[in-house]
C-alpha cells in the first residue's frame, strides 16, 4: 500500500495516526508511527539552516590562529591534557557500523552512540539531550567533526568520516604528542616578523604576521612519490607571467611517455625544446623511445596553459621546488590535495603575491593588471619574508578546537620530530 505524500496534510496524518492507534497491534500501527516519523523529519529538514551549520563548523577553527606560532605548544599542551584524561578514562566509545550514512532527520538507535561519540570528542555539548531523532544540534556536531578532520562537510557520517571516527583516542593523544615535539622543535624560528607557513599534510598556506594569520590559502602539495621538501628559505622573487622550465624528473616521469602516446602534445602546450645555445629543435628530431630529451631545456611559453599561471614565487632551495599559480583551478576542491611533483601551488594566489611584494608597492590591483597584461616581469622582493614547509597533523587554537590530517608522508608512523632541514 501506497500514499502520496504530496497530497497528506498535517492534519490528516495526525487523524490517520489516531485512527490506526485504535486498531491496537495491528500491522497499520507500525505504518502511523512511520508517518509521524515522516512529520518529525520534514519539519527538522525544513527548519535547520544546513549552510549555517557549515559555517559555525568552519568558523570554530578558522579564527586568526597560525597552526605553527610561539602560542602553538601552549595550544597543544592544553588539548593533550583533555586527551590524557580521555584515554585514561578508557576513551570515547566505539561507534558502531550502524552509525554509517546516518544524516539530518533520520531517526535510528544509532543517533545516541552517534551522539555519545561526539559529546566524548568534544564535538557535541556534553549537556545535549539524547534522542534517536537526528536534530539541528547533531548536524553542527558531525559538520564539527568533519572540519576538524579536513573532510568535506556534508553533515553525513559518510565513508571518510566513518574512518576517522574509528581512530582510537589513543592514537590521536600519540598525534598531538608528536607534533607537540614538532613545534618544541621549532622554537627559536619563529618570531613577530611575517613568515609564510606551508603544512604538507593539511595542504595549506598561511602568511603570519605579529603571531596571526592574515592571509590563509588552499595549496596543493606533492604526492607520496614526489613529496614537497621540508626546508626554511626567504621568498626573494616574484616572476610575472613566467616561462616554465620542466624540470628534468618530469621529462623522464611524464613529458617522454606523454610524447609516446601523443607526438603533438609539447606543440599543444606551447613547450619548446631547446638546445645548449637556446636554438629550438624540432620535436621530432628527439627519439622519444629513448631519454634523449633529458639532454635539453624544454621551456613553456607564458599564457593560459602555462603550468605555472600567472605567477610564480622564488625562494633559495635546494630542491628547486617553489609556490606558483595553476591553470587547473579545480583541483583546489579536492578534499585530497597531493597532485604535484613536490612544487606548491597556491589558491587566490593574487592575494598572497600583494602580500609578500606590499613594501615593493604592490597592492591587488597592481597584481591582477600585471597579470592580465601578460607582461613577463620579475619583481626582487623588498624585505623578503621567510617561508617554512612543515608537516603538522595536529594542531590547536586558542578555544581548544584540535585539528587532525592524515599522515600521508607516514612521519607519524615512523615516529619523525625533528627536521634538520628548518635548522
Amino acid at each position: 500500500m501506497r500514499l502520496n505524500s504530496a497530497k497528506i496534510t498535517r492534519r490528516g496524518a495526525l487523524k490517520a495516526l489516531a485512527a490506526t492507534a485504535a486498531v491496537g497491534m495491528m500491522p497499520g500501527a507500525a505504518f502511523g508511527q512511520s508517518i509521524f516519523s515522516n512529520i518529525q523529519r520534514n519539519r527538522i529538514l525544513a527548519e535547520t539552516d544546513r549552510e549555517a551549520n557549515s559555517r559555525i563548523a568552519l568558523d570554530a577553527i578558522s579564527g586568526n590562529d597560525p597552526i605553527i606560532s610561539l602560542s602553538t605548544e601552549y595550544n597543544l599542551q592544553r588539548v593533550a591534557e583533555y586527551y590524557r584524561r580521555l584515554v585514561a578514562a578508557g576513551g570515547w566509545p566505539e561507534v558502531p557500523r550502524a552509525v554509517y550514512g546516518l544524516v539530518l532527520g533520520q531517526r535510528s538507535s544509532a543517533v545516541n552512540d552517534l551522539r555519545r561519540y561526539l559529546v566524548n570528542t568534544g564535538d557535541l555539548p556534553g549537556t545535549s539531550d539524547m534522542s534517536e531523532i537526528f536534530d539541528a544540534p547533531l548536524d553542527v556536531a558531525v559538520r564539527g567533526f568533519q572540519a576538524r578532520h579536513g573532510l568535506a562537510i556534508s553533515g553525513q557520517v559518510d565513508e571518510f568520516t566513518y574512518y576517522a571516527m574509528a581512530v582510537p583516542a589513543q592514537t590521536r593523544l600519540n598525534q598531538i604528542e608528536l607534533n607537540l615535539q614538532r613545534v618544541r622543535n621549532l622554537e627559536g624560528l619563529l618570531g613577530n616578523d611575517r613568515y609564510v607557513v606551508v603544512n604538507i599534510p593539511a595542504a595549506t598556506i598561511e602568511a603570519i604576521e605579529a603571531e596571526q594569520v592574515a592571509q590563509r590559502h588552499t595549496a596543493i602539495v606533492g604526492r607520496i612519490d614526489r613529496q614537497t621538501p621540508i626546508l626554511q628559505s626567504r621568498i626573494h622573487q616574484i616572476n610575472f607571467n613566467p616561462f616554465w622550465t620542466v624540470p628534468r624528473s618530469i621529462i623522464e616521469r611524464d613529458i617522454i611517455p606523454f610524447m609516446r602516446e601523443n607526438p603533438n602534445y609539447l606543440t599543444e602546450y606551447n613547450i619548446r625544446i631547446l638546445d645548449g645555445s637556446g636554438r629550438e629543435i624540432p620535436p621530432g628530431q628527439i627519439d622519444w623511445n629513448s631519454n634523449q630529451a633529458v639532454n635539453y631545456t624544454l621551456r613553456q611559453d607564458p599564457g593560459a596553459q602555462n603550468s605555472m599561471g600567472h605567477v610564480k614565487i622564488n625562494f633559495h632551495n635546494p630542491h628547486a621546488v617553489y609556490l606558483h599559480d595553476t591553470p587547473q583551478q579545480s583541483l583546489f576542491t579536492d578534499i585530497q590535495r597531493f597532485h604535484s611533483s613536490g612544487c606548491v601551488r597556491v589558491d587566490r594566489v593574487d592575494e598572497l603575491v600583494a602580500w609578500v611584494l606590499r613594501n615593493n608597492g604592490y597592492d591587488i590591483i597592481s597584481v591582477n593588471t600585471t597579470f592580465a597584461s601578460g607582461e613577463r616581469r620579475d619583481v626582487e622582493v623588498q624585505s623578503p619574508p621567510r617561508i617554512l614547509t612543515t608537516y603538522v597533523t595536529a594542531w590547536a587554537n586558542r578555544n581548544g578546537v584540535v585539528s587532525f590530517r592524515d599522515d600521508v608522508y607516514e612521519f607519524d608512523a615512523s615516529g619523525r620530530t625533528s627536521f634538520p632541514e628548518l635548522a
